[in-house]
């Protein structure tokens, strides 16, 4: 097996759990399986770092004497969202030499700004997903997933899912079993599908500025087992269905369909987690009628079936 030489590039305000979350995975599957991975980290001048939060981090060395990487990964922060000339220049001459390019959270802009992810699909946090599409694109940016591997792009979302995609890079490093023991050791799930949704129906969706679309909303919310087509909704808004769907999308940033079936979604996948319940009746009870088709829903936006989500999810200490 050959040693795998992974570069950490820090820099002053960098988000210090995009930075150590990795790394901590990485230096795990390293002590299980000695020789597999190099780990360095770097900074400009190589000189200590201080992360947003202000925890002072010290590198091995400076950016230009760092060694060719086999994973490259960049971190996001405050200092990600307007790097340094410098750092945008190494990365356009040594990123495109690395077998695998990786960002955490708005690692994403250098990579982008240095053209590296042009023409891949990507992600980052949910909060920077328009400004980087807007910014770039060369760039197909997926807001919805927790992380994104599009051939050698990976790229995660905010903060903790960078330790979901360092756990997917080691699974596919060195084998499920070694990825299984360090998720264990650092007492978290062996990783989340990666198109879990990173945030919450209730965040994806702005507020509707008027009353009763408004209204509409918290009824969606708190009876996702009734008649949600956008028929019954205008109705309830007392609005022609046409113009209920147009002011609805204009005023939540989504459609009433797409709002629908993501608190439908929530609601199962809460109940899986908190609750024993039969999935038959979470299914009845989240609005979609049939085990068959809350399963569908599960695999299309998930990846996963409602049992193993359940599976993986829900605490042993809950049954």
């Amino acid at each position: 097996m050959s040693q795998r030489t992974l570069l950490l590039v820090l820099f002053d305000g960098v988000q210090s759990l995009d930075a150590t979350g990795p790394m901590e995975v990485f230096a795990g599957a390293e002590k299980r399986m000695p020789g597999s991975y190099r780990l360095r980290t770097v900074s400009l001048d190589g000189g200590p770092v201080r992360t947003d939060s202000g925890l002072r981090l010290v590198p091995d060395g400076p950016l230009m004497d760092g060694p060719e990487p086999d994973t490259l990964l960049v971190p996001g922060g405050e200092g990600a969202q307007n790097p340094d000339p410098r750092l945008l220049q190494w990365l356009r001459m040594h990123g495109p030499r690395a077998r695998r390019l990786v960002s955490v959270c708005t690692g994403a802009i250098p990579l982008a700004r240095a053209g590296l992810l042009d023409g891949h699909r990507v992600t980052t946090h949910w909060a920077y997903c328009n400004e980087l599409a807007r910014d770039y694109p060369a760039v197909r940016v997926d807001p919805d997933p927790i992380f994104v591997q599009d051939g050698n792009v990976a790229t995660s979302a905010g903060v903790t899912a960078g330790i979901d995609l360092a756990l997917a890079l080691v699974e596919e490093d060195l084998g499920r079993e070694t990825a299984l023991a360090v998720a264990r050791y650092l007492v978290v799930f062996l990783r989340r599908p990666a198109n879990q949704a990173q945030y919450s129906a209730r965040l994806v969706a702005r507020t509707a500025r008027r009353g009763p679309l408004r209204d509409v909303q918290e009824w969606i919310d708190e009876h996702p087992d009734g008649d949600l087509g956008v028929e019954a909704l205008a109705a309830r808004a007392a609005l022609s269905p046409r113009h209920f769907a147009r002011a609805f999308q204009a005023e939540t940033g989504t459609t009433p369909g797409r709002y629908v079936d993501r608190v439908r979604l929530e609601h199962a996948r809460c109940r899986l987690e908190d609750t024993a319940e039969a999935i038959g009746h979470i299914a009845r009870a989240s609005g979609y009628g049939t085990p068959e088709a809350m399963r569908r829903a599960f695999l299309r936006t998930l990846g996963v079936s409602p049992a193993e989500y359940r599976r993986r999810f829900r605490p042993v200490s809950a049954d």
